[in-house]
């Protein structure tokens, strides 16, 4: 097979409502393009959003001449290969029209040698308006709607967030989005190759493969190579081979991720090569285990036999306009993620399928991904083309992925039936949204991949309840009472849910990101600006409220924005570790969201610039394989008067361990005054075993609540394995705006391994929560931030820069602020 690139012609587009063309780059979009060109201001720039919304409205084409030598006419088949549309194309070669596509999600392949010519030939793709398509098309389908500002986005197979979410901005765009080639061939075609895996109980791995070609032909026959770090394991003839000694792929923190390479030849009769197929393969199992059990039914994933807590986070689209995105655009947020000892991402079903890059970096890292089908919210159509469309989309996109060693669930939607219960009561409806999410989709994911397991939507259940108590009982939750309906941030640990699968609290981004599309004469967090950058209605409020109940109103804006990062890491912490602590009973906690598509007011951990959010400090530490936790069952209200009353009495203190190695550790608590007087202290040996969480300790402190008060006393817990502390964290006794922490002095030493390596050492004059540092205008990554900083025990931490940083100039640069110094 010959391959002759498109992507890199030399591409124009242009306005169809003009005449002036334009130069453009492929893969690329309309929106990048015409920034590119300087014909749109910056649209993520203060309110430049709003002002763009007639891009979605016009047809745009794209044009460009490429070569065709004349020996590449010689083969029998030319195939023009474009791997994505976005979405409503035209596609003409040589003034000929060869198709029309409608499916952004979909690849497509059309012969098109006769119409080539050898030496120069032109290609036009004209982008018909996705709005106009919508117009036009199933007029009938009026679903109800929650994030399209306009409408029915539903009708048309398109990234759903591009018309609009609660995080999201609204550019519906258009382009060559993925990449464009002719591949040429004879006789026959090699389009994929099904590898499965068997294990065995003598611990050997036969793996099976079956070329899948254009035309049956039984006469062909495989040669084969499988290597792992460039060493052979194995080569030879024929479709199966077993791994006498195989090196097991495992998530991460549960052990290594080997990945073999499997090269397949398929040789035709004469020893000519008909094919070649390239993979890497990570060698285990993995499963949805769902069994009978005394609360119901089990939701946990299981990987070479082993039950496995998921911790991670839900991921959306990197960028507003995802074409283009290279392997470094997302190793920095998924590199983040296993920073933060996580193990497991749901690619969420607003977005996209995405690129190789990304799946790639998930087997290297040992993420796993809960898959969702690009359906999410809304109720879709249901007639003949529609679900035909469908099933070309979903055929590919297993088959594609399939080989996958992150691959853990298929899953059909995000949140429809969650959200159109009373809707999905009407037949006609339930009958569309049956044939779509409970035929079409499970049956195309049993014939094309037929090992991973395929799950409706997210939330279910099972039995279309939707209700908390029956979360407790089976299925996967999303669990909103904390945010959406503003109940309080303890509502997280009255429910014993078996997995869940999203809840979040959001927080602003920091000064650093909000100052990459603020203008400085419109900052506040009530402009024009940041409201734009605030796509939940109400959400700035939302996060004030919470914000408010926990924490003194601060003394700046840049404040304001650290307490809401506090305040977003410390109810996600409180869903996580109560989940943790619940295990086996629950078996997985992915909070919303991982990752920004721009800068905004968010529910994310990671920015849109790459910092990292408090949460995702916090994260680091509550996603630890040992951790040490502490439950406090009791809370602090008001009565009439606005008199506070208190039910904190005792505080229960778990370890949740899941490192495969059994280990002993050590529990430690201390319970000061917040001058600093240590009241109570004590230890325990602790043993900690695999996927146990164990409450080792209650303490009894109402006498001593009774005699100091609540806000005088902060107890702090750490775990310590080898002499070495591995989790630590303090916990008020009442909310943090009412104790009196004092104002510490903070003396810090920086040292330079070299221009780009320093190592930090804080200490402290008092107690400071959440400590966090920063370098003004300088890019750095930190072994930690936002930690508890105690007095008289320094605190080191290694810290990676950017750019070659002077001692001198780091000194100038650097800040920090605790809790205390934000009123």
């Amino acid at each position: 097979m010959a391959i002759l690139s498109l992507a890199h012609a030399d591409w124009t587009f242009r306005d169809c409502s003009g005449q002036t063309w334009l130069p453009a780059v492929v893969p690329g979009c309309v929106h990048a393009d015409l920034l590119r060109v300087q014909k749109i201001p910056d649209p993520f720039w203060g309110t430049n959003e709003t002002g763009l919304q007639w891009i979605e409205e016009r047809d745009w084409e794209y044009r460009a001449s490429f070569t065709v030598p004349k020996e590449l006419l010689g083969d029998e088949t030319i195939d023009l290969v474009a791997d994505g549309l976005d979405t409503v194309a035209t596609v003409r070669l040589n003034g000929r029209e060869i198709a029309r596509t409608e499916n952004m999600f979909v690849s497509h392949r059309w012969p098109i040698k006769a119409h080539l010519v050898a030496g120069a030939n032109e290609l036009t793709i004209r982008f018909g308006s996705a709005m106009n398509y919508i117009r036009t098309h199933r007029p009938g389908h009026r679903p109800l709607e929650f994030n399209d500002p306009v409408g029915r986005s539903q009708v048309i197979r398109k990234q759903p967030c591009q018309f609009g979410w609660d995080w999201g901005p609204r550019f519906v765009t258009a382009g060559i989005w993925r990449d464009l080639r002719l591949e040429t061939w004879s006789g026959n075609r090699l389009e994929n190759v099904r590898v499965t895996q068997r294990h065995d109980a003598g611990g050997r791995v036969a793996l099976r493969f079956a070329p899948q070609l254009l035309r049956r032909d039984s006469s062909v026959s495989c040669r084969y190579r499988l290597s792992l770090d460039s060493v052979v394991i194995a080569e030879g003839t024929g479709t199966s081979i077993v791994v006498e000694h195989p090196q097991l792929w495992w998530p991460n923190g549960h052990g290594a991720q080997p990945l073999y390479t499997l090269e397949i030849e398929v040789l035709r009769t004469d020893g000519s090569v008909l094919g070649h197929w390239i993979r890497r393969l990570g060698l285990r199992t993995v499963s949805l285990d769902r069994h009978a059990d005394a609360a119901g039914e089990t939701f946990q994933f299981v990987v070479n036999g082993r039950a496995i807590f998921a911790k991670g986070a839900n991921w959306i689209p990197a960028h507003s306009f995802v074409a283009g995105l290279t392997r470094e655009h997302y190793a920095r947020d998924l590199r983040s993620a296993a920073e933060a000892n996580m193990n497991m991402l749901r690619v969420w079903g607003g977005g996209i399928y995405e690129s190789e890059d990304f799946y790639d970096l998930c087997d290297e890292l040992g993420l796993l991904v809960w898959q969702d089908f690009m359906f999410a919210c809304a109720i879709y159509p249901g007639d003949r083309a529609f679900l035909k469309g469908v099933q070309v989309e979903a055929e590919q996109q297993v088959l594609r992925l399939r080989h996958r060693a992150c691959l853990a669930l298929w899953c059909g939607n995000n949140e429809i039936e969650q959200l159109n219960e009373e809707l999905l009561k009407q037949p006609r409806l339930r009958a569309n949204y049956d044939a779509l999410f409970h035929r079409l989709l499970p049956k195309v994911v049993a014939a094309c991949d037929g090992v991973t397991d395929y799950w409706p939507s997210s939330q279910y259940r099972g039995d279309g309840i939707n209700t908390h108590e029956a979360g407790e009982k089976r299925g996967d939750t999303h669990f909103w009472d904390v945010w959406h309906r503003r109940n309080p941030v303890k509502d997280y640990e009255k429910w014993r849910f078996r997995f869940c699968s999203e809840f979040g609290m959001q927080s602003y981004s920091s000064p650093e990101t909000q100052a990459t599309f603020c203008p400085p004469e419109d900052a506040n967090v009530f402009g024009a600006s940041m409201e734009n950058h605030q796509k939940n209605r109400g959400g700035n409020q939302v996060i004030l409220d919470y914000v408010s109940r926990r924490y003194r109103f601060p003394k700046s804006q840049d404040d304001l924005i650290y307490l809401s990062q506090l305040n977003q890491a410390y109810c996600m912490q409180t869903g996580v570790e109560h989940y943790r602590r619940l295990m086996p009973h629950c078996m997985g906690a992915l909070y919303w969201q991982l990752n920004d598509c721009w800068p905004v007011a968010s529910w994310s951990s990671i920015e849109f610039t790459g910092r990292w959010r408090a949460l995702h400090h916090v994260a680091r530490r509550f996603f630890a394989p040992a951790l040490v936790s502490a439950h406090v069952p009791g809370d602090e209200t008001t009565i009439t008067g606005n008199y506070r009353r208190s039910t904190v009495g005792d505080v229960h203190l778990y370890t949740v361990y899941d490192r495969p190695a059994k280990a002993r550790g050590l529990l430690e608590w201390d319970l000061f005054h917040a001058g600093g007087r240590l009241l109570l202290t004590g230890r325990k040996a602790v043993p900690l075993r695999y996927g146990e969480s164990v409450k080792q300790k209650t303490l009894k402190l109402a006498p001593l609540l009774a005699q100091y008060g609540a806000e005088n006393l902060i107890l702090r817990i750490a775990l310590d394995l080898d002499g070495r502390c591995v989790s630590e964290d303090s916990v008020f006794l009442a909310p943090p705006r009412f104790v009196a922490l004092t104002q510490a002095r903070t003396g810090v030493d920086i040292r330079l391994a070299d221009p780009t390596h320093a190592t930090l050492a804080f200490t402290s004059s008092a107690f400071q929560h959440r400590f966090a540092f920063d370098f003004a205008g300088i890019a750095f990554r930190s072994g930690d931030n936002y930690f508890e900083l105690f007095p008289g025990e320094p605190k080191s931490v290694d810290v990676e820069f950017t750019q070659p940083q002077t001692l001198a100039g780091l000194r100038r640069a650097l800040t920090h602020r605790s809790l205390a110094d934000t009123y």
